[in-house]
């Protein structure tokens, strides 16, 4: 399994981004999909995750509000549209897959390589 994650860039604060991760190769129904950031000299951290059917969405606390996570089943991409962006939100962020509603790194088996984002104060 293949993960592509896009879309990251520069961008001022108050401003918008969307992050697009496109997945390919062998693929599985039911895996659960999750967007994870880590800034400089910290933890990766979850950001955003996504059910198979795009029916259930759970958010970190400092997102919420402001993110909006997306799945295209027939695409096989998932996208994190982030808005009213803040300098605290600068980070890689990576896409992964996971077969459990888990948010912490370690129940992830697959990840993409990762988009920075850097927001400008």
């Amino acid at each position: 399994v293949q993960l592509q994650a896009s879309g990251g860039g520069l961008v001022q604060a108050g401003g918008s981004l969307r992050l697009s991760c496109a997945v390919s190769g062998r693929t599985f129904s039911g895996y659960r999909m999750g967007w994870f950031r880590q800034a400089p000299g910290k933890e990766r951290e979850f950001v955003a995750g996504i059910s198979w059917t795009g029916g259930m969405t759970s958010y970190a606390n400092s997102v919420k509000g402001r993110f909006t996570i997306s799945r295209d089943i027939a695409k096989n991409t998932v996208d994190l549209q982030m808005t009213s962006l803040q300098s605290d939100d600068t980070a890689v962020y990576y896409c992964a897959t996971s077969l459990t509603v888990r948010t912490t790194p370690e129940y992830y088996n697959y990840w993409g390589q990762g988009t920075l984002v850097t927001v400008s104060s």
